[in-house]
């Protein structure tokens, strides 16, 4: 009997043990991360409201999507802007960021980025009608510019050179719609934005430069944090370029 009882207790301590580990494992599964991204809200092609849909779309939107079914990694994205992103990331509020971001040094004190996804550089915007064609025929005027970009950083660094002035807005529209309306003289941009912008939005606008201070955009998170996230990314952005997943989704924009 007592060699009984120590098998029964043996083998119900083997049913508890069991349950615990199935009970642990299915709570794995139920609360695995889901990953905050935060990103534009008005910088098409890259990240733009589809208003047929009430949906953000765009090419960061589509790469993003696409690797974390690569990678198999759960996401939600907050559209709240440029700078609102930035804050996001470096307070904490957001795991990462995708909005069509440069790298450069400076960035890097703050960031730390992905592999580069896409190449671009900025560009000097006037209105269709305006008589300026080049950066020295700024003296005297206004430039526009918006919150935390590259752009606004050359522009902050030529401005005496060419003897201008910087104007900040917080999204591109209603910066294009200032240089348009004649507000201010000029504008600063990144020339695939841009260049979507006139085609597709019908802005009078014009190039007036050619492009400036070319850099790579990248999938950003705060320094030191989320390195699981900056691997993902390269994994996925690497086997979808291997696919040819990545040449679809750029050509689906017009590049």
């Amino acid at each position: 009997m007592k060699k009984f009882a120590k098998i029964t207790a043996l083998v119900l301590a083997l049913i508890f043990v069991a349950g615990c580990f199935a009970g642990c494992g299915g709570n794995t599964q139920t609360t695995a991360k889901t990953y905050k991204i935060y990103s534009d809200n008005s910088f098409a092609p890259f990240e733009y409201l589809d208003t047929e849909t009430n949906t953000y779309i765009g090419v960061d939107m589509d790469l993003l999507a696409a690797i974390a079914e690569d990678q198999g990694f759960k996401y939600e994205v907050l559209n709240e802007g440029f700078d609102a992103s930035l804050g996001a990331v470096q307070s904490g509020q957001a795991d990462g960021m995708i909005a069509g971001m440069t790298i450069n040094d400076k960035r890097k004190e703050t960031f730390d980025f992905s592999e580069g996804y896409f190449e671009d550089g900025q560009v000097l915007v006037v209105s269709a009608k305006s008589k300026i064609a080049s950066f020295d025929d700024l003296k005297g005027k206004t430039v526009a510019v918006k919150a935390g970009t590259a752009s606004l950083d050359y522009a902050e660094s030529v401005k005496e050179q060419y003897g201008f002035e910087t104007v900040v807005y917080e999204g591109s529209p209603e910066m294009y719609q200032a240089v348009v309306n004649g507000i201010n003289d000029a504008c600063m941009e990144d020339n695939s934005v841009i260049g979507w912008a006139i085609k597709s939005n019908n802005f009078e606008l014009k190039i007036v430069s050619d492009v400036v201070n070319p850099c790579y955009y990248g999938f950003a998170v705060k320094k030191g944090e989320n390195a699981d996230l900056i691997t993902m990314f390269n994994a996925g952005l690497a086997n979808l370029k291997s696919s040819g997943k990545y040449e679809e989704i750029l050509a689906k924009y017009g590049y």
